[in-house]
């Protein structure tokens, strides 16, 4: 019988979006592979910086051997970071990070790139031409802003193409729901919707659907049920901000820092492009998906 080698500590923000159940489930499935015990935290309101600062608190109280992370708010848990790092216990950032309290490494991706990236496939989408909505996400994630400012730079050199409106849709799904049903009131014309994350465009189809509409929706995470809807063709694509390969390689690296190894203070996964052409690959569940390989995703470091 394989010991335990260390007890890892992973916080995510919220058991709602299935991004984060993807991010779960990878670092299970990484932990198990290292032989690592790994327990989850995760509030119970969707993104509450205090409820998820209270569980960072019970986790250093429980003396793991590393914690990984991703902060809901970009500053309202420093006080509790820092916390971590004068016990000298590793902190593991993935998906989002403190902007002050630094971690031995941090696992993202570049939101401003796939935003710009998946805007274009919807500009490209309407021959350069319609009436688009942006629907963001929480004004305080540090993901909302780049992805909303790669939204309007794609549009930028399109005359033709012509920003409507943005609403918040919280990076929920009956919040983007509700947030496009009104916007469907409000503009009898709208010819595609830019959705910040693969959730709330799953709520933004379910509000064309009502109203007896259709339109390219395009959205970010390649969550199953996202690559779903591109094979039924209710989205058009989205891009892979992939929050399962980031908490492998965040659980991968904090092994790694424990072993007495050197890991990237910044490793940056790259952005793929998930549409019609190449979806057969992703469809599958996140315990089936494939783990990435730590040589490979440390070559896209910045």
């Amino acid at each position: 019988m394989m010991m335990t080698k260390y007890r890892l500590c992973c916080i995510s923000k919220n058991k709602t979006n299935p991004a984060y159940e993807g991010a779960r489930i990878g670092a299970a499935r990484v932990a198990k592979k290292l032989g690592c015990e790994i327990v989850n935290f995760t509030p119970n309101t969707p993104d509450d910086p205090q409820e998820q600062e209270a569980l960072l608190i019970e986790a250093l109280h429980s003396a793991p051997d590393a914690i990984l992370i991703s902060p809901a708010h970009p500053t309202a848990l420093d006080p509790a970071l820092q916390k971590v790092v004068d016990a000298k216990i590793p902190l593991i950032y993935f998906v989002c990070s403190s902007e002050a309290v630094k971690p031995q490494t941090f696992v993202t991706s570049d939101n401003y790139a796939l935003a710009h990236r998946i805007a274009e496939v919807l500009i490209d989408a309407l021959d350069g031409k319609g009436d688009v909505v942006i629907i963001e996400g929480s004004a305080t994630s540090p993901t909302s802003a780049p992805r909303t400012q790669g939204f309007l730079d794609a549009m930028a050199p399109h005359p033709g193409i012509t920003r409507l409106a943005q609403r918040r849709g919280e990076y929920q799904k009956e919040n983007a729901r509700q947030a496009m049903a009104g916007l469907l009131t409000e503009y009898p014309a709208i010819d595609g919707v830019l959705a910040a994350n693969d959730f709330m465009a799953m709520g933004v189809i379910e509000a064309l659907d009502a109203a007896n509409r259709s339109v390219p929706v395009v959205g970010i995470n390649a969550t199953p049920d996202a690559i779903k809807a591109i094979t039924s063709g209710t989205l058009h694509a989205t891009a892979a901000y992939n929050a399962m390969a980031m908490a492998c390689v965040a659980t991968e690296a904090a092994f790694r820092i424990l072993s007495g190894q050197q890991v990237p203070p910044i490793i940056e996964l790259p952005v793929d492009i998930v549409d019609a052409s190449n979806c057969d690959s992703w469809d599958r569940p996140y315990e089936e998906r494939a783990i990435p390989e730590w040589e490979a995703a440390i070559s896209t470091r910045v």
